[in-house]
């Protein structure tokens, strides 16, 4: 059994940092029931290519996208713009323990699916927003995005390559990471609310931002400006505070070189065959590698170059100078600890037959996660749990969907 296996979370969340949540909270064992749109579902089920192939190398009807952040739910469709459907909602919310939606400000208010609303059916129940902007401020009432929200938040400004440099200008993360980011904040979230359920009873409302968690994840950064007053830029593949933390050309590609005290750079200089670096004036301590990052950082990648990428990296290993290659995702996988733990799964699919995924990282030695089922097909468990969680009879659910509710 997993370790929230007694709780059931209804998901009325679509795209990614919601499913994403939902899909962490799934594999820790909770029953999670995806509501969706009839007909179209969740909007990622239509953002490919790339879709899952069935047996005959043909595309299936789901994206690669969607079946990334919606493993071991259940999906219903339910059309809650309707009377019917928002009562089907409301049942679903009062025998459930968690909530999570991402539509804006008070859009579900219209349909009585609130959390004033619904904590009258529910007072032990806890409601997760997520939204770009959150429930209060000026732009409350603006849509958000993850794009947008690394160009507002500041990321953008700190990923790229320097000013000056051939190709500047700010650049967006490659992944969806405020997104992402947002889905494991929210997690915490529920479960501190859980912890308080637990000890204090009651539920509570949650309110997530976008914004809000890419501006606490600028870290560092952030407050490498709050102590300076000084706006950090665009360093490219550099660090900030330590010298050399970045990528360095080899005979044969690049590699990235991570030195996080000046024992290890002592220790790098030696294998480069440069060891009056550790001792020069200008390099003996991190500090002052910083201060002369532009002297070091051309001399050591003029050395680098003298020795592939397997030689760096087995060389500094031994050493014990963290260091390491640059991976496409088809290297990432055929990686020797790649697969030594697992990270690469398999699920039974009724339309491929089996559906690659990314194992979850979390590793419980009590309550490990749990892989039960592939990501849903849109409504492929609407009869099942409408019987099962509201003792609807199967004349009752045909009803609603002739009456196009479900």
């Amino acid at each position: 059994m997993g370790a929230l296996s007694h709780l059931r979370v209804l998901d009325l969340s679509r795209v990614l940092a919601g499913p994403w949540s939902g899909q962490i909270l799934a594999d820790l064992g909770a029953e999670v029931i995806k509501v969706e749109r009839p007909g179209n579902g969740d909007d990622t089920r239509a953002w490919g290519p790339p879709f899952l192939k069935d047996a005959y190398g043909e595309n299936t009807s789901e994206a690669a996208y969607y079946l990334s952040a919606n493993r071991n739910k259940q999906s219903v469709t339910i059309d809650f713009t309707r009377p019917e459907g928002q009562e089907l909602v409301r049942e679903l919310a009062s025998k459930s323990d968690i909530l999570i939606e991402n539509f804006k400000v008070g859009g579900l208010a219209a349909y009585g699916l609130d959390y004033e609303s619904l904590r009258t059916l529910n007072p032990n129940l806890i409601y997760c927003s997520i939204t770009g902007f959150g429930q209060t401020g000026p732009y409350a009432k603006r849509a958000g995005y993850d794009f947008m929200i690394q160009g507002l938040g500041g990321l953008m400004s700190l990923t790229g390559r320097p000013e000056g440099d051939e190709g500047a200008g700010p650049v967006k993360v490659g992944v969806a990471l405020t997104d992402i980011l947002t889905g494991l904040y929210s997690t915490v979230a529920i479960l501190a609310a859980l912890a308080h359920r637990d000890h204090e009873g009651g539920g509570q409302h949650i309110d997530m931002a976008l914004l809000d968690v890419q501006v606490a994840c600028l870290a560092n950064q952030a407050m490498n400006y709050l102590t300076t007053g000084n706006a950090p830029k665009r360093l490219g593949n550099a660090h900030p505070n330590i010298v050399p933390y970045q990528d360095f050309p080899t005979a044969d590609g690049d590699f990235i070189l991570t030195v996080g005290n000046d024992g290890q750079f002592r220790k790098f200089a030696e294998v480069a065959g440069q060891p009056q670096w550790a001792d020069d004036p200008r390099f003996a301590a991190n500090t002052l590698r910083v201060a002369n990052r532009a002297v070091l950082i051309p001399l050591i990648r003029q050395a680098t170059v003298f020795k592939t990428t397997a030689e760096w990296v087995a060389q500094l290993e031994q050493a014990g100078v963290p260091c390491g290659p640059i991976n496409d995702l088809a290297q990432v996988f055929a990686d020797p600890q790649v697969k030594a733990r697992g990270l690469a799964i398999e699920l039974p699919h009724v339309l491929a037959g089996m559906v690659p995924q990314v194992a979850s990282p979390i590793r419980l030695s009590e309550t490990p996660v749990e892989y039960r089922n592939a990501p849903p097909l849109l409504g492929e468990h609407t009869h099942e749990v409408l019987q099962r969680v509201l003792g609807l009879d199967a004349d009752a659910v045909a009803a609603f969907k002739e009456a196009g509710v479900l």
